[in-house]
């Protein structure tokens, strides 16, 4: 069972009203209650009880999700018979605590469960990099920073705290992962990404399996979402733009994370604002209906984001030709998220008209109830106040602060500034030295994220002062004033301040701000060793002012735990975190990604480290190089060709250690059976010798344990006929 507090049937508070009757007359034996409320039945037969009881408008509401805000009364929930509710960014109760959060949901659940069938709602929150809605909550690095960590059990480690937290308010549901591909780093969702190629964010959707738990109805356990699908990370024009890719690039680039999520068994795809080849993706039957929920397998259901089916035809509001394509293109259900009467009235009016056929309205429902009835739901519709009191915990605290020193990038480090002596003598400056709101980034407390102690947290300033041997001996002044020779070294924070997309897009320069730069001027002028601490969602333009610093360390955004930053700069921990991403040298190379042939400022998958092993990543124990001695290892691969389209075709390949020991590395190796040309390889590292093929590990999927398996994939044009394929393992 999920945790919920149970509530009653029906009939079950008849009988025990007559149990306290003296002297009444024997009640008459209850009625059985209905098939759908029986939780021993399976969840497809529930599902058809259900939906066989059900009214157009029950149906047709259960497809709509309204904003918390939105609602003209509470009594809507019922009256409409709404499926959903949402806190978009910032939408919050009053005061925004964790016990306010739960006393709202179960307020609107209550109201929910008055409908005559009893349907419960299901809440949906972005708690993208923890539950970032809630002031107190823990709040982890963004994407890009885990994608620099490179650790997928991390991240699942991140997924399963995150919802605990959210499940201490009562909320169901996450609109996470983000499984976007960055392309281009003037995007404003950059930080949102794990990095510019597919395997990736592929790699981390590991997120998944500890946001939704070992089963959805489990405590502590809530709804993931695959999101935006597909191709927001390669748009031309920014945020909402136009991907324009042919459909093999499509395939390589950007669809490989969602297939990975949905072998996972994501609950539920989030539809992209973004267009491909000037089609809206949220009309777009082919990729929703065709690949989505036909050749991905997809059981879950398809949501919209934010009022994106008013966009279908480039003016403001929706239309009923809107609402028709979107759910006939496959929408299941619409974040409305305002005027929800009028959604109501209009998709009603297309059904009633024959021109949104039924089967498909049967279909959106079914989707959504199984989720529900997985979800434990119906047995267990509210807050599990056992979590409640977790929110914020300092175990949470403490996974914080380890993602943000795995996160750590250290891109130069010229004359050993780094690490810095736990006794030394520092000048801090920046304007993101001690800002929690700076370092949290966008989609913290608000949709665009603010500035100051939004969240209660550690800065980089206190958690230098908490790691240095002498806390006196760290002196800060944002602007850099008051510095001198006497210095051993000077810190500098700087970067960017918070947005979210739409905002965040940066179509001119890339670089620093004014105040930055006349900061670095005052601490560069004193003679002491600089050392920056970039705090930003993705690379800035810093060629042109790289040399006059000693040591430049990508912090990211890494949320309310400082500390982590503050770990590595004084070498407790050293650091081992690679860019998810291509440096630009210049602002004007973009878009610049691995493999482009761009001369980069740092490649991607750069990093270095101090010399040693991190405390925290200890040596892989030895591979015996004997082959027929103890220890031999020993691989399997499995080749299948997963979709073809005219001309081309997807294949995976599933690499698995079938020895004793641990596999430091493996290959596998065949020859194609005709004329083939790869297109596009992730997952792994691909060189043609002659007729034969062989593809390498990537650095985190190349160690296998005994069992464990890894999966890479490639597109290709030529013969789909399955090879011969063999594995070495290392």
């Amino acid at each position: 069972m999920r945790g919920r507090l149970r509530r009653l049937t029906a009939g079950a508070a008849v009988t025990v009203m007559a149990a306290c009757t003296l002297g009444a007359a024997p009640a008459a034996p209850a009625e059985a209650p209905p098939a759908y409320e029986d939780p021993a039945l399976p969840v497809d037969e529930r599902v058809e009880d259900l939906l066989s009881r059900m009214t157009l408008d029950d149906k047709i509401g259960q497809m709509t999700q309204v904003d918390r805000s939105a609602l003209r009364t509470q009594s809507d929930l019922a009256a409409y018979r709404i499926g959903s509710v949402l806190s978009g960014g910032g939408s919050a109760p009053s005061p925004n605590t964790p016990q306010a959060w739960a006393e709202m949901y179960d307020s609107f659940q209550r109201t929910a469960l008055s409908a005559p069938l009893g349907i419960p709602m299901i809440y949906g929150v972005d708690a993208v990099h923890g539950h970032n809605n809630v002031r107190g909550a823990t709040i982890f690095p963004h994407n890009i920073g885990l994608g620099a960590a490179r650790d997928p059990e991390l991240v699942e480690r991140i997924g399963r705290a995150t919802a605990e937290e959210v499940s201490g308010t009562g909320v169901d549901w996450t609109f996470a992962p983000c499984l976007c591909v960055a392309r281009n780093d003037r995007w404003g969702r950059t930080y949102e990404s794990f990095g510019e190629t597919p395997e990736l964010p592929g790699a981390m959707t590991t997120l998944i399996d500890g946001l939704q738990g070992a089963s959805l109805d489990a405590p502590g356990s809530i709804l993931a979402t695959a999101k935006h699908y597909i191709g927001d990370g390669g748009t031309t024009g920014g945020d909402q733009g136009d991907t324009e890719l042919s459909e093999a690039e499509l395939r390589a680039v950007h669809l490989p994370p969602f297939r990975e999520a949905v072998k996972r068994g994501v609950g539920s795809v989030m539809v992209s604002y973004s267009s491909w080849n000037g089609v809206k993706m949220h009309g777009h039957r082919y990729l929703i209906t065709d690949v989505l929920k036909g050749e991905l397998g997809f059981t879950g259901f398809v949501v919209s984001d934010w009022a994106g089916v008013d966009q279908l035809d480039g003016r403001e509001g929706f239309t009923a030709a809107e609402v028709r394509d979107a759910v006939n293109a496959g929408i299941d259900m619409v974040m409305v998220p305002h005027d929800y009467r009028r959604f109501i009235e209009l998709l009603r009016g297309e059904v009633r008209a024959g021109r949104v056929p039924m089967e498909r309205i049967d279909d959106a429902n079914r989707r959504i109830l199984a989720k529900k009835f997985e979800l434990g739901l119906f047995e267990n519709p509210y807050t599990d106040r056992s979590y409640t009191a977790g929110i914020g915990s300092d175990a949470h605290r403490r996974l914080a602060r380890e993602a943000v020193r795995k996160s750590q990038v250290l891109l130069k480090n010229s004359g050993g500034a780094l690490p810095l002596g736990k006794s030394a003598k520092v000048f801090v400056a920046g304007k993101n030295a001690d800002d929690i709101g700076h370092q949290s980034g966008g989609w913290t407390i608000t949709w665009q994220g603010g500035s100051g102690d939004i969240t209660p947290g550690t800065s980089i300033l206190e958690g230098m002062r908490s790691v240095a041997s002498d806390p006196s001996r760290v002196v800060y002044d944002r602007h850099g004033n008051g510095i001198d020779g006497s210095y051993d070294v000077a810190v500098a924070v700087v970067g960017e301040t918070p947005y979210a997309e739409m905002e965040g897009d940066r179509p001119g320069s890339m670089g620093l701000d004014q105040e930055d730069l006349d900061t670095l001027a005052r601490l560069k002028a004193s003679g002491v060793p600089v050392v920056v601490v970039l705090v930003s969602g993705r690379p800035l333009d810093i060629a042109a002012r790289i040399g006059d610093w000693d040591a430049l360390l990508a912090a990211w955004l890494p949320g309310t735990e400082g500390a982590g930053v503050a770990d590595v700069l004084y070498g407790d921990y050293a650091p081992t975190g690679r860019l998810p991403v291509t440096w630009m040298r210049s602002a004007s190379q973009q878009p610049i990604n691995d493999g482009d042939g761009k001369d980069a400022l740092f490649p991607f998958g750069h990093g270095l480290t101090y010399t040693g092993t991190a405390p925290d990543e200890p040596d892989d124990p030895d591979v015996p190089d004997d082959p027929d001695g103890p220890g031999h290892p020993v691989c399997t691969a499995d080749y299948r060709v997963v979709s073809q389209w005219s001309g081309g075709f997807q294949a995976e390949v599933t690499v698995r250690n079938t020895g004793d020991a641990p596999l430091d590395g493996w290959k596998a190796e065949w020859t194609p059976p005709g004329p083939l040309t790869v297109n596009s390889v992730w997952n792994g590292t691909l060189t043609r010798t002659g007729d034969t093929v062989s593809v390498t590990g990537a650095g985190w999927n190349a160690k296998l344990a005994p069992g464990a398996s890894a999966t890479f994939g490639f597109t290709a044009t030529g013969s789909p006929a399955v090879p011969a394929i063999t594995c070495t393992g290392v």
